[in-house]
């Protein structure tokens, strides 16, 4: 089951999405996989990090850092004599933090340009994902509702991110939005 969580910053949504995926790897008997995006920019995002390596300490995640082309921590061939020393068996469950952050690593450039394209190439590719694994649990901000206009770049950026949240929300079998540590369900349907 592939699971989209989505909510305010700082709301409880990686401890959340964190207890719903160690319980699919349990019920699957399953490995169980981290997959970090955040590339650090300052001290406050390192800090964020330390945090959740520490929230997720005896847990049983095995932490992937893929921070662009997210399918590349998919291993293609599972078969335990070949997986990749760093890839990821595409049969486990997957806990994906954060597509938020995935979108600003494709967007926005080390070089300083942006890639406007961005947007409907992450979509696809978490389609894909979530097609490849079956068990994944995608975690988003939801930073677009408000009112407020920002710079053209932010609200192409925003914009965007409501694309890919949308996207997931479409092809998940839940829809979980977690807001002051209330947790919204919106949807729950079954594979066949």
């Amino acid at each position: 089951m592939n699971v989209f969580i989505s909510g305010g910053c700082k709301n409880g949504k990686s401890m959340y999405a964190q207890n719903i995926a160690r319980d699919m790897a349990h019920e699957k008997n399953a490995a169980l996989y981290y997959v970090a995006t955040m590339k650090p920019a300052d001290e406050e995002d390192l800090t964020r990090i330390a945090r959740h390596v520490k929230e997720r300490e005896g847990w049983g995640f095995k932490t992937v850092e893929q921070s662009e082309n997210i399918c590349r921590c998919l291993c293609e061939n599972t078969s335990s004599s070949n997986l990749k020393k760093d890839g990821a068996d595409p049969h486990g469950v997957f806990l994906l933090d954060s597509v938020t952050a995935l979108l600003s690593n494709e967007m926005f450039k080390a070089d300083g340009s942006v890639d406007g394209e961005a947007a409907e190439r992450v979509a696809e590719e978490l389609r894909e994902f979530a097609v490849r694994t079956g068990n994944t649990v995608f975690v988003s901000d939801y930073i677009y509702g408000e009112a407020a206009a920002y710079d053209v770049l932010t609200e192409d950026y925003r914009r965007g991110l409501a694309f890919i949240d949308k996207t997931l929300a479409e092809i998940c079998e839940r829809v979980i939005e977690v807001s002051f540590g209330n947790v919204i369900e919106y949807k729950r349907s079954f594979k066949a």
